[in-house]
């Protein structure tokens, strides 16, 4: 009995932290000297995806971050370039399912767990990159990225970009430099 109350806390934490690593991590950076209290409009340059679908709702996502932020989309010209990469790699999860549970001291044989059978999913996780640029300097002035946002299941991925976006922009803009 014991030792099915182990099984199932080691089984618990499996989950937890299953669930903790799919979860989206949120990475930005910015130029420190870049005063962003003048930047008032933007422009699209490029979106780079391997799905043609998600294009727009990338751009969407991110029309819409950033018009909260009261900047303003204009067809060419902005006082920002905007520029949107999507990266994927594939990861794997193993799932174990365990038939069987027994009240014994050993691994297997008579009072033991019984059978595991482990099964192996592989998916594909995607990183959306976005990138602001001054327009004038064409210096890079922020970046942002967010992992676990786009995957190969196309039900999650408007919800989990919409997520995604909204935590890279949460703290946007950065405080301008201190005497400007």
């Amino acid at each position: 009995m014991k030792m099915q109350k182990v099984v199932f806390v080691l089984m618990g934490m499996m989950f937890l932290f299953a669930g903790k690593a799919s979860a989206q991590q949120v990475k930005t950076d910015y130029d420190h000297s870049a005063n962003f209290g003048q930047y008032k409009t933007y422009s699209w340059e490029k979106v780079q995806t391997k799905d043609p679908l998600l294009v727009d709702r990338i751009k969407n996502a991110v029309n819409s971050a950033l018009a909260a932020k009261g900047w303003t989309l204009v067809p060419s010209g902005g006082d920002v370039e905007v520029f949107a990469i999507e990266t994927t790699q594939n990861q794997q999860t193993l799932d174990t399912f365990y038939n069987g549970f027994g009240g014994g001291r050993r691994w297997g044989g008579f009072g033991g767990f019984g059978d595991a059978t482990t099964t192996t999913e592989t998916y594909t996780v995607g990183t959306l990159v976005v990138d602001l640029f001054d327009a004038k300097t064409e210096k890079l002035i922020w970046r942002s990225s967010s992992s676990g946002t786009l995957s190969d299941k196309a039900d999650k991925n408007t919800k989990n970009l919409d997520r995604g976006v909204s935590k890279m922009f949460q703290h946007f803009p950065p405080d301008s430099p201190k005497g400007q």
